[in-house]
């Protein structure tokens, strides 16, 4: 079976501060390279377990985060750039997904680095009524294609987050969240080795993990931080407004949710 890893950077192992996480801060270098030390243990997890390929797609900001020319060979291909409206490029290939470095939803009290998407734009997500962040977004869009995400790692509050929601999952707490800019975090040698044998733990019983579907057609609810305008109506004209700086819309999957709000 192929895998394929989707990693952000906000709960990757050694990241708690947001001068690691933003391009142009003094320590985003940093954070690069912890993601892609992180990136090749989870590799070699799945590869040891019997993983046929892994594909690693960079998912944070604008997809030029990790370090391309310190990927260890256990990783098969690098999805890097515009994918357009596919946020799972490489998908249709393999058998299951693993959500690197992901981060509690906003609001998550003492997750470190907490936000849905965009810290700048938008307050809050709901899907079919339920507050919902990243992990269930891209959990959804994975589980329309009938594929489960068996692993995800991060800090104690996503891993609560995604436990709730994915049952069976594999988690690997690299951080315990205090505050949203600090906590307590394993050492990276430590952190490297808890993920490389969880992705060896999730690869092997992936089959006891099932896909996560939500009910169609689902209604995804935005809303914006204070004083941030609505989309004009030419622009959405499906959406439905629910106050000064909350709208819903419908879709038919996950991943059109996500692309049309």
């Amino acid at each position: 079976m192929n895998v394929l890893i989707m990693t952000d950077l906000e709960g990757i192992s050694g990241i708690y501060s947001t001068d690691q996480v933003i391009p142009g801060e003094r320590r985003f270098s940093e954070g690069r390279a912890f993601m892609t030390a992180d990136i090749n243990a989870c590799a070699r997890g799945l590869k040891r377990a019997g993983a046929e390929r892994v594909y690693v797609r960079d998912c944070h900001g604008g997809s030029y985060t990790l370090l391309q020319d310190q990927i260890s060979d256990d990783v098969d291909y690098v999805i890097l750039g515009s994918t357009r409206e596919e946020r799972f490029l490489g998908l249709d290939d393999c058998g299951a997904v693993i959500l690197l470095g992901y981060h509690a939803m906003a609001g998550t009290p003492s997750a470190i680095l907490e936000h849905s998407m965009s810290s700048a734009s938008i307050q809050n997500y709901w899907i079919n009524g339920q507050k919902a962040g990243e992990t269930a977004i891209d959990a959804g869009i994975a589980g329309d294609l009938g594929k489960p995400v068996i692993m995800v790692s991060g800090d104690d509050k996503v891993c609560a987050e995604a436990r709730a929601l994915i049952p069976g999952v594999y988690c690997a707490e690299v951080k315990k969240g205090v505050t949203s800019f600090g906590g307590m975090l394993l050492p990276l040698s430590k952190a490297h080795k808890l993920i490389e044998e969880t992705a060896y733990e999730a690869y092997t019983n992936a089959d006891k993990i099932k896909p996560v579907v939500y009910e169609k057609p689902i209604r995804f609810r935005v809303e914006l931080v204070e004083r941030h305008q609505l989309p004009y109506a030419s622009t959405k004209p499906y959406m439905k407004i629910i106050d000064g700086r909350t709208y819903e819309i419908e879709a038919d999957n996950m991943n059109d949710a996500l692309f049309r709000a």
